[in-house]
């Protein structure tokens, strides 16, 4: 595709509920652009987006495909964006770097939870935005419903543009409702009239001498009606929505017209702010061919063939093939090879990518997804992205002992392809962490693993880091003594021990008098009791908030040692903690939890099933609430997932370790008798 000027570029991110139809719309207008010479079927597996096999298999999208499109002297780069929440972080992504929105709504359902999460993200941007009524052509499909809960939700500033001729099987084509010449079919004379009418007025109020001419009933051109659109849409006063159904090729065309005709090119979005980085002086980035080169990268992928690739966006000035640009986040230059314009799982050299431009570059070294590559001479950050924050994790093990060595790399490696990705070991456990955004998210993440890196892992429940303490004081004597020919063994301790609060770790004192342990043993009798500190009796956690105090013992003149006394301070310990009612402390998590208010009620009864205690409920102002709430961690672990159950998807929550706490006497054998199922399952 030949270079394209800044002002003929659309930057157009796709975005809907999971399932309505944004990758079967891409791949329609990427037939009918010409790139491809046949539609290709999510259901064969045979999509230009959905490219990577884990996509194929679920028949459901996990990244971002970037999909150029030339239409009328245009180009359009779509990006096709995931609609599952677990792969929210992609669609972040996508949105960043779009300068429009077209929202995907399938007319038997119309708004759904995912299409509402989407539009606020949108919001976030403050992109222009058009909407796509799909499935025109499927059972239950009804035009006039979907508008109204459009209308609903987002406001009577949803206007249709065009308008479908029969709904489900009797599906036909669409009334172009800028066509004032056009006839309407039979039977919808007034439906297609009483539609031109809403439409004209909304342009008219674009525009005060439109407005004139509108009130005193004088028609509007198509020209002026459009020119009203596209005043509008990059206003917000107007969202567009036109109908189709992509499997039929029927709409299809008209979307990209109307992306071409009503959303802004580069040219018209507002500048990029970016930042010196010697001054923070901020320095404003139209979207200028003739600019500094300023280019945010926003994605990151491992390809198979030409190893790491990131995907940029040409916010200012021209990015060239074989330069050098400067890494401003990390200081670091790196050599550009080749650049590409990327469609799909396709690559395709290009020489240059002006400013607008989304392409790829392969084998940047440093360059992570968020950085800002530039001139050196000039060096420029522009914000990046915030992501998610990663709230299901689960323990990564080797399936193998030929996986241990490469397991971390490819960990590493995965995260930096998706920042809502964590990776992390558990200071208590030692358990590697995987983390993501639900379930799906971070099983998709194993798999591409085992694909891309070869390394297969098995993934887990991670432990919970109980910990054992006493609860009573106690004086616990111990003698060790060891005859066998020669020098013997001989340490004697008398010990106190006594609990501590919580959090306070552990303490060693000694009240030793008259000489009864001398004093150069002492350090061996407090190294023989942190010894024993790691593994508990109740069932082998650590220990802490413990104080022991050496009171009393004896020593040999030959036999004692510095070892004999160490044997004697950790067996000490075990003996006394068995004497001192132990107990099992658990993890507690401080959660917030914002929920709709009318699932809060059913929230909150869910969390007082997990031992939860609510600390407050704080109205948001936006018909949601946050509920703060002190849980226990072994009652959270799949929890991502069951808010989404609870709350149709519009739940989130944000967690973190408050402290710890006694388990409920009834609950220790449960405790553990499932630590030993787990110890031997790993076995």
């Amino acid at each position: 595709m030949p270079e394209t000027t800044t002002d003929r570029l659309r930057n157009v991110v796709l975005l809907s509920h999971s399932g309505a139809g944004k990758t079967v719309l891409s791949e329609a207008m990427v037939h009918a652009s010409g790139v491809t010479n046949r539609m290709g079927s999510i259901e064969e597996g045979t999509t230009t987006s959905d490219f990577e096999p884990e996509e194929v298999r679920r028949q459901s999208s996990s990244q971002t495909s970037l999909l150029p499109c030339p239409w009328r002297g245009h180009k359009i780069n779509l990006l096709d964006t995931p609609g599952y929440a677990d792969f929210r972080g992609e669609v972040i992504s996508g949105v960043r770097v779009a300068d429009a929105a077209v929202v995907v709504v399938a007319a038997p359902a119309g708004v759904e939870v995912g299409t509402q999460q989407m539009w606020q993200i949108a919001d976030g941007r403050g992109l222009p935005r058009m909407v796509f009524v799909s499935k025109m052509d499927r059972e239950n499909a009804d035009f006039q419903r979907a508008m109204d809960s459009l209308t609903e939700k987002f406001g009577r500033r949803c206007i249709a543009v065009n308008i479908p001729i029969g709904s489900e099987a009797s599906f036909s084509g669409i009334v172009n409702l800028l066509d004032s010449d056009g006839s309407a079919p039979e039977g919808m004379e007034e439906e297609v009239k009483a539609a031109r009418e809403l439409l004209a007025e909304a342009a008219a109020e674009t525009d005060d001498d439109l407005t004139t001419k509108f009130l005193e009933g004088e028609p509007l051109s198509q020209e002026e009606i459009t020119r009203g659109i596209k005043k509008g849409v990059a206003d917000g006063a107007i969202i567009p929505v036109l109908a189709g159904a992509s499997t039929k090729d029927v709409g299809v065309r008209e979307i990209m017209d109307a992306i071409v005709d009503y959303l802004p090119s580069p040219a018209d979005a507002p500048p990029t702010v970016a930042k010196a980085p010697s001054s923070d002086e901020e320095v404003s980035l139209p979207a200028d061919a003739g600019g500094p080169l300023a280019a945010l990268v926003f994605k990151t992928a491992a390809d198979p063939f030409v190893g790491k690739l990131s995907f940029f966006r040409v916010c200012s000035g021209t990015f060239k093939s074989d330069s050098q640009v400067w890494n401003a986040n990390k200081a670091e230059a790196e050599r550009v090879g080749q650049l590409f314009e990327v469609s799909g799982k396709n690559q395709e050299q290009v020489s240059a990518l002006s400013a607008g431009d989304i392409g790829a570059v392969a084998k940047l070294s440093s360059v992570l997804t968020g950085d800002t590559l530039c001139d050196r001479e000039q060096p420029l950050i522009m914000p990046g992205m915030e992501f998610p924050y990663p709230v299901y994790r689960m323990a990564v093990y080797p399936k193998s002992k030929a996986d241990v060595d490469k397991m971390t790399s490819s960990l590493a490696r995965i995260a930096e392809e998706d920042p809502s990705i964590s990776v992390d070991r558990d200071p208590d456990t030692l358990e590697v962490l995987l983390g993501g955004l639900g379930d799906t998210h971070v099983e998709v993440a194993a798999e591409r693993i085992k694909r891309k890196f070869g390394v297969d892992i098995l993934l887990e429940l991670p432990k919970v880091p109980y910990k054992e303490t006493i609860t009573a004081p106690t004086t616990v004597e111990y003698k060790h003594k060891k005859q066998s020919g020669g020098h013997g063994q001989y340490g004697h301790v008398t010990l106190q021990l006594e609990p501590l609060r919580r959090g306070a770790g552990f303490e060693f004192a000694h009240k030793v008098v008259g000489g009864a342990v001398p004093r150069e043993y002492i350090p061996s009798v407090q190294k023989g009791i942190q010894k024993a500190l790691p593994e508990g009796v109740v069932a082998g956690f650590p220990i802490v908030d413990l104080k022991a105090t050496l009171v009393d013992g004896s020593f040999h003149s030959v036999d004692s040692s510095g070892i004999a006394f160490e044997i004697a301070g950790t067996q000490a310990l075990i003996k006394g903690i068995e004497q001192a009612q132990p107990s099992l402390l658990e993890p507690v998590m401080r959660a917030r939890i914002i929920v709709p208010d009318e699932y809060a009620g059913d929230v909150m009864g869910d969390l007082n099933s997990k031992r939860g205690r609510i600390q407050g409920m704080t109205p948001l102002g936006d018909g949601t609430s946050a509920v703060e709430v002190e849980v226990p961690q072994a009652e959270m672990l799949r929890y991502a997932t069951e808010l989404r159950s609870q709350t149709q998807g519009l739940g989130s929550f944000t967690i973190e370790f408050d402290h710890y706490e006694d388990v409920p006497q009834h609950m220790v054998a449960r405790v553990v008798e499932g630590m030993k199922e787990r110890e031997e399952a790993r076995a």
